[in-house]
Order: C-alpha cells, then sequence, then structure tokens
C-alpha cells in the first residue's frame, strides 16, 4: 500500500497549505504516523511526527510553524503549515515512523515562491 498526500501546491512567503494523508486502518491505527521532505538535491527527511496517543515531534526549522494532527476515527493525518519560508519548498510525505519503504507514495510538492 502506498500511502498518498494531498494538498499541495504553488504559495508565497507567509502563506499556509493543508496537506492531507489518509491511510488504511491497518497502517495507521496504533503507530506512530509522520510527515516528510525531500528538496532538490537533499535526503528525505523527517518533518513532524505523531504518536498514537497525539504527542508530537517537530523538526526544528518548522517547529512554531507547523501542526501535525491525526484523526484516529478517519485515519488521516494532516499537516497545518504556516508562516511558509522558501526553504519549505519540497516534496512532501506521509509515512509511519519509523518510515515503512513500501508506504512512499508520490508524494506532493510544495512551493513557496513570489
Amino acid at each position: 500500500v502506498q500511502l498518498q498526500a494531498s494538498g499541495g501546491g504553488l504559495v508565497q512567503p507567509g502563506g499556509s497549505l493543508r496537506l492531507s494523508c489518509e491511510a488504511p486502518g491497518s497502517i495507521f491505527t496504533n503507530y506512530p504516523m509522520a510527515w516528510y521532505r525531500q528538496s532538490p538535491g537533499k535526503q528525505r527527511g523527517l518533518v513532524a511526527s505523531v504518536d498514537s496517543d497525539g504527542r508530537t515531534f517537530y523538526k526544528d526549522a518548522v517547529d512554531g510553524r507547523f501542526t501535525i494532527i491525526r484523526d484516529n476515527a478517519e485515519n488521516t493525518l494532516t499537516l497545518q503549515m504556516n508562516s511558509l519560508k522558501s526553504e519549505d519548498t519540497a516534496v512532501y510525505y506521509c509515512n509511519r515512523f519509523p518510515s515503512i519503504s513500501n508506504f512512499w507514495g508520490q508524494g506532493t510538492q510544495v512551493t513557496v515562491s513570489s
């Protein structure tokens, strides 16, 4: 199963975007989930994670601007991104934390540019 992220797009610096990811219950329920991103020329890395009890972790660069939300009833993972910066430009993916190679989808492109 590949997890598909959606909601990306082109936004100006300072703007907001909301990314979504829906997963089967067998993948989502009781597992930590996370958002990752990959910028051109860089390795894919963790952006934020949330465990099954709602405890969150954020990469320093996004802490205070991004919010990760999980809906255990709907098996959905959301990333609310505010105050976007050009350095947030990347392809964003959802996956478990730690990631499972078979779950990588194509991601959703986020471009922050004026």
